[in-house]
């Protein structure tokens, strides 16, 4: 008799395992992860920037991990703000996973950090699926999208768990209709909060930073409705499935830190300590 595998649940249940293997061990060591999601060109970079820079001289420690399919250059830009940063390189792949994060963790994050925003490859749809042992998943927006953008990528803004408007000192110019944006949000996500940003006049610059370290201390995030749905996994072009297993029999989902309960079931949406 023949079994039919759904290879693609697998995936995702394996990289379910290895981001509460890293969440656990994070949160152990008073760690919170900030997963920052958006399209290209959103402004997350420029955003990131300036909540870093704030951190720095408020002495909040806070360190930054960029990932990219190629370039080394969001890393030498938010690296002008003096906290730690990772550049990332993901030789093609379109999103981030669980036990990547943990291997390139491993040995670079200093231990007294208190945030780790991960600023995750520029695509709406694959990272979405993919639980980043996140304390706090952020998906980010320009005025310059339309404000059909949640009800495009329903899953990416279902699951978010804070929404940031950024680019707001153009919405005159591209007529960003800020009520059809909130609405359309409303209706994928209800009850999360939106922020409006601009890194360029630094209206808003702070909130993001203040959120998350509320997280990091322990408040409650927001509870997306949304259940995950299963996700198709992009980004290879050919068809095949992959889940990136490194071949060396090693868990990469960790950072040689206490794991959680072996028995602990696959989370929807980030979790808190």
């Amino acid at each position: 008799m023949c079994r039919v595998v759904d290879l693609r649940q697998a995936v995702l249940a394996k990289n379910d395992t290895a981001a509460q293997t890293l969440r656990a061990g994070l949160t152990a060591r008073g760690t919170a992860v900030v997963n920052l999601l958006s399209s290209p060109g959103s402004g997350k970079t420029a955003l990131l920037e300036c909540e870093l820079l704030l951190a720095k001289e408020r002495g909040v420690p806070v360190a930054a991990l960029t990932a990219d399919l190629a370039t080394e250059n969001d890393a030498v830009r938010l690296a002008r703000s003096g906290v730690p940063v990772k550049q990332v390189l993901t030789d093609g792949l379109c999103h981030l996973e669980a036990h990547m994060l943990g291997r390139h963790l491993e040995g670079w994050l200093p231990g007294d950090t208190r945030l780790l925003f991960v600023e995750n490859v520029g695509n709406l749809v694959c990272p979405a699926s993919y639980d980043l042992g996140e304390s706090l998943r952020v998906v980010l927006a320009s005025v310059t999208e339309g404000e059909d953008k949640p009800l495009k990528y329903p899953t990416a803004f279902g699951l978010a768990q804070l929404v940031v408007v950024t680019k707001t000192d153009i919405a005159a110019a591209v007529e960003f209709d800020e009520a059809a944006f909130r609405a359309n949000v409303q209706r994928v996500n209800p009850g999360v909060e939106v922020v409006l940003t601009s890194a360029r006049t630094g209206d808003g610059v702070g909130v993001l930073l203040e959120r998350a370290l509320a997280v990091g201390a322990g408040a409650t995030p927001h509870t997306p409705v949304m259940a995950r749905e299963p996700q198709p996994v992009h980004g290879h072009g050919h068809g095949e499935m992959h889940d990136h297993d490194h071949g060396d029999g090693q868990d990469h989902g960790h950072v040689h830190l206490d794991a959680p309960d072996p028995e602990g079931t696959p989370r929807p949406v980030a979790q808190t300590r």
